[in-house]
């Protein structure tokens, strides 16, 4: 054994200095554990394994210096054992039924849904005939009533009649699962209304005050500001994207410059950048004070405070955590005369996220915003060392263009992962568009916001409109452009955590090694993206639509209705028809009125509609080998006598998908693949 560990020991003599940069990595990996695995580990296990991993901690260091495996493995389970306990810490009530009546609730957040409609996130949640102890703590609702709709406000308590239902499952099998993502959101039930809502109360005095101050805010910015000019310079200042249409985010989206109206990584960056130069700047103006007085430290400390206003006015949500963070520990390193942008500090910010917020690493957000900082990071370090003789005029623009060009190449395969799109001019816009940001619209805001207790906060807002209108410009051009997008087939599950591994070996790891160990996952990564294999066939989880792949792609039961699923199938497939396109393809026989059948090799799938189910049902039971019925079988004599999926078998397992395989067709149930805390089991 001292011999093994001996060897271990000189293997790793040559990373010592990059080793703390796996510590994320290996947390990563233990909370990816934690997400995959199929049933929930039981309290009692996670406690016992946080003392051993506890006891291991301080009886073991001077062996786990000496066995880095040691370290890695130690993380790895701690990482599995913060991801167990923080779902237990974030467990809330989450509605069992569908309910339709009465809903009170305080107002929260104000933003819009997918459909563009307005949306409410309230809390203190009140329905009838229900108890305290099985009332969601927070629930969401949609307002489809006819205009004017309520112009709601955070701390107003409202009262509506609504339709609300547990979160929704994944839409086909191994598809995201809206359900985990709300459960740490501490949402317990979503829904809609199409009656009015009222205010039963005004916001109390002291009720969400800074959702109340980010929704003045965001008020008097749009008041000055009017359409889309003043919606994008609210979303960018507080986080509020409630007056941004459709339409611009799409276009936002098609150029890659839809990261411009979150507030992450550039915009804290931004920030903190203009108030550390501005006050540094003002600081050494006088010599007295530029003589005695740390004037990078107060002025690394002065961009802390106002990086920590932001967050808390923007609302907080993940991805402006992670950006606070990364500023943080480079304003930190600047305020302790430590270099400020290095991989460590990367991965110091990211251990923190992932130990405040393990379940942000499953998210597109953390995942993009690290790739696209390591990269950065690891790219600028290394063209360091390398002898540049620049003008100094020229070495903006050099910057600027090899910072979008890296965080572009660093996020273009995370990015296809989650959206399924590739942009091919999203380089070209974000040339055009970020300097702007940075020079223009962020310095403007942060004069905006220092003149407005002066009432003079319209003197920065109008100075940042025209940088704000060639922005959308750019967008609306780019995204008009002919072949902006690809569009690509969603990867399977082990794609992203092998390219992940191979790409950060590539960065972190340190000698010749590095190419063959990061070049070998990469490269097995992209094959195994390219031979992704989609659902032959997807059945809602309404029994109301279904989905048939087709060499002219996949062709769906119905026009319209059901739209969620039907876009999220056509994405994933990387297919840019719309519903109703894709229901006029051929490959689905109506072989009757209200009954549509899909022909599978080996396998004929009838899915009842309309009137007449039950008897439609009973007949196609004689020659379907499955029949999806959107209602409840009446006579179990019938349900016994052919394979039906009915209202009842769809409710309790979920999307259903059929898969052709060389050894038979492979049926899947969306509620087949887990038992977690929130899919409803443990």
């Amino acid at each position: 054994m001292g011999a093994l560990a001996t060897a271990i020991a000189r293997l790793f003599d040559g990373q010592r200095g990059a080793l703390v940069c796996w510590v994320p990595v290996c947390l990563g990996a233990g909370i990816g554990a934690y997400f995959a695995l199929p049933v929930e580990p039981a309290p009692w296990a996670l406690g016992t394994g946080a003392l051993i991993l506890l006891a291991c901690a301080v009886a073991g260091r001077r062996v786990a210096a000496r066995m880095p495996p040691a370290v890695a493995l130690w993380l790895i389970c701690a990482g599995l054992a913060l991801a167990g306990a923080r779902s237990l810490w974030v467990a809330e009530p989450v509605l069992g039924w569908r309910y339709y009546g009465p809903v009170e609730g305080r107002v929260v957040k104000v933003d819009r849904s997918a459909s563009d409609a307005p949306r409410l996130t309230l809390d203190r949640v009140v329905l009838a005939d229900t108890s305290p102890e099985r009332t969601p703590r927070r629930v969401r609702v949609s307002l489809h009533g006819p205009p004017p709709r309520l112009a709601a406000r955070p701390g107003q308590t409202v009262i509506l009649t609504g339709h609300l239902s547990p979160p929704a499952g994944p839409v086909e099998p191994g598809g995201f699962d809206f359900r985990r993502m709300a459960w740490f959101a501490g949402i317990g039930a979503v829904g809609y209304t199409r009656s009015p809502a009222l205010v039963y109360a005004p916001p109390a005095p002291r009720a969400v005050p800074v959702a109340q101050a980010r929704a003045a805010i965001s008020a008097a910015v749009r008041a000055v500001l009017p359409g889309e000019v003043g919606a994008f310079a609210a979303a960018i200042t507080t986080g509020d994207r409630s007056g941004i249409s459709a339409e611009t985010v799409e276009e936002l989206r098609l150029a890659n410059l839809a990261h411009l109206l979150a507030i992450s990584g550039l915009h804290m960056g931004l920030l903190t950048g203009v108030v550390f130069y501005a006050l540094r700047l003002g600081l050494v103006l006088p010599p007295s004070v530029a003589l005695r007085w740390p004037v990078k430290k107060i002025a690394a400390g002065g961009a802390l405070v106002a990086a920590a206003a932001y967050l808390a006015l923007s609302g907080g949500n993940v991805a402006t955590q992670r950006a606070f963070v990364m500023a943080a520990v480079v304003l930190v390193a600047v305020m302790l005369d430590r270099r400020a942008l290095t991989l460590r500090a990367v991965a110091v910010a990211a251990t923190i996220v992932l130990v405040l917020r393990p379940e942000a690493m499953t998210g597109p957000g953390f995942q993009l915003s690290f790739a696209a900082t390591t990269a950065l990071v690891a790219v600028f370090s290394g063209l360091r060392a390398l002898p540049w003789d620049v003008p100094r005029w020229l070495r903006p623009v050099l910057a600027v263009v090899l910072s979008s060009a890296v965080a572009g190449f660093a996020t273009a395969p995370f990015a296809a992962a989650h959206f399924n799109r590739v942009p091919h001019y999203g380089l070209i816009a974000n040339l055009a568009a970020v300097p702007l940001m940075g020079s223009v619209v962020m310095p403007a805001a942060v004069l905006a916001a220092v003149l407005a207790p002066f009432g003079l906060g319209w003197v920065g807002l109008w100075i940042m409109a025209p940088a704000i209108r060639w922005i959308l410009f750019v967008a609306e051009w780019v995204a008009a452009r002919e072949g902006a997008v690809s569009l690509v087939v969603s990867p399977g599950p082990v794609v992203l955590p092998v390219l992940s591994l191979g790409l950060l070996w590539l960065v972190l790891w340190q000698g010749r090694a590095r190419w063959l160990g990061g070049a070998v996952p990469v490269a097995l990564a992209f094959g195994l993206w390219s031979q992704a294999q989609r659902p032959d066939l997807l059945i809602a989880s309404s029994g109301r639509l279904m989905g048939l792949a087709t060499e002219r792609g996949r062709v769906l039961s119905k026009p319209v209705g059901d739209g969620f699923p039907a876009s999220v199938w056509l994405e994933n497939d990387g297919d840019g028809a719309t519903q109703a396109e894709a229901a006029a393809r051929p490959g689905l026989s109506r072989v009757a009125p209200g009954i549509t059948v899909a022909q599978l090799e080996g396998m004929r799938v009838a899915m009842i509609s309309g009137r007449g189910q039950q008897e439609n049902a009973r007949g196609a039971c004689a020659t379907a080998d499955l029949v999806v019925l959107p209602s409840e079988m009446e006579d179990p004599a019938e349900q016994a006598s052919c394979d039906v999926l009915d209202r009842a078998a769809l409710s309790a397992g979920g999307a259903v998908s059929l898969t052709v395989t060389p050894h038979g067709i492979v049926r899947r149930q969306a509620g087949d693949t887990a038992r977690r805390p929130w899919t409803g089991g443990q």
